[in-house]
């Protein structure tokens, strides 16, 4: 009788979306595929490059690599919403094709998984380099352990540094969640509400060591127009005060932040909203504070949230009403 082979089912799969990828996808495959813990694949979602990055990656001719291609270009939410119906492994985590895995990335989270088998989302420190790859910073301090509403709180005292690079999950519990929410313009928040989600499962654990490096440059953040922002941003609101009516630690955590939140947040894109060409945009500075006054009663918070109080977004205001003095500003700024 002939001997029956069965192939050993793989522990992770590394996920990396990828459009253009130029140099840096190559130091970013070539991190994984130096990883110490062989127990993974790497899948790629590739995005119609027409910069060489698929013809390279198809020249790799790695067993380990799976490349799954479209037929047209996808925006980047498109193409991340891919993922959901992706075959995986049990554990699975997602780099941005500017990011470095160190070499025992994978060991670390082995550990980490074992020590907390029960963790619904892992994660480990991790270092800022620049475009060139120059270490910028640590990361800031995170606990071992930190439950949903823990993590939320550090979202939004900005305690805690959180991107989309180097977070573990079980591939079954982000397949049940659909994925990252794709009704978020450009994906912005979509990785602060999946990773929220994934820790009300049960908790994130987070390893002490740096394992990965993670590239500051001109991101979707930043390139993304004002208004998109705005609208990503109150889709975050919608969901943070949905999650409140089930959860009370959650209600609890936006009673004692989410004044502190929507300050930030309001500060600072009625600035980027000043600072945008009045031809650019379709609403005035003043529009989005009420908008942030809306949220605000979602939140259960209005009697907390006092835009007219706050200088910064008060200034913005009455800048912005005011032609003339919109006029100067922006000629100051160099926008005109």
């Amino acid at each position: 009788m002939p001997p029956v082979f069965f192939r050993v089912q793989m522990k992770y799969s590394i996920i990396l979306p990828v459009k253009n990828g130029g140099s840096l996808v190559k130091e970013c495959v070539a991190s994984i595929l130096s990883q110490t813990l062989p127990d993974f694949n790497l899948i790629v979602v590739e995005n119609a490059s027409d910069d060489g990055t698929l013809e390279w990656l198809q020249s790799l001719n790695d067993g380990r690599i799976s490349i799954h291609t479209t037929d047209k270009p996808l925006t980047i939410v498109e193409n991340w919403g891919r993922i959901a119906g992706l075959k995986k492994n049990e554990f699975m985590t997602m780099i941005g094709h500017d990011d470095v895995l160190k070499p025992d990335y994978l060991a670390i989270m082995d550990q980490l998984i074992q020590k907390h088998p029960k963790a619904s989302l892992y994660q480990t420190h991790f270092e800022y380099i620049d475009q060139l790859g120059k270490f910028i910073r640590n990361c800031l301090p995170m606990d071992e352990i930190q439950y949903g509403h823990e993590f939320l709180a550090s979202h939004m005292t900005h305690s805690m540094d959180s991107m989309g690079s180097g977070y573990m999950m079980r591939s079954k519990d982000y397949d049940r969640l659909g994925g990252i929410p794709v009704h978020y313009p450009n994906l912005l928040y979509a990785d602060y509400e999946l990773w929220t989600r994934l820790s009300l499962i049960s908790y994130k654990a987070t390893s002490q060591q740096s394992s990965f490096l993670y590239r500051v440059h001109q991101s979707v953040s930043r390139t993304t127009n004002v208004i998109q922002y705005q609208e990503a941003f109150l889709k975050y609101i919608d969901f943070i005060a949905d999650l409140m009516k089930s959860n009370d630690e959650v209600r609890g955590v936006v009673e004692k932040y989410g004044n502190t939140l929507l300050v930030y947040y309001c500060q600072s894109l009625s600035h980027r909203l000043l600072k945008t060409p009045k031809g650019q945009r379709s609403i005035k500075v003043k529009d989005f504070i009420e908008k942030c006054v809306d949220a605000a009663r979602k939140l259960g918070i209005e009697s907390q949230f006092k835009p007219k109080k706050v200088f910064k977004i008060e200034i913005a205001r009455l800048i912005d009403n005011n032609s003339w003095s919109r006029y100067l500003f922006q000629t100051y700024k160099g926008i005109q």
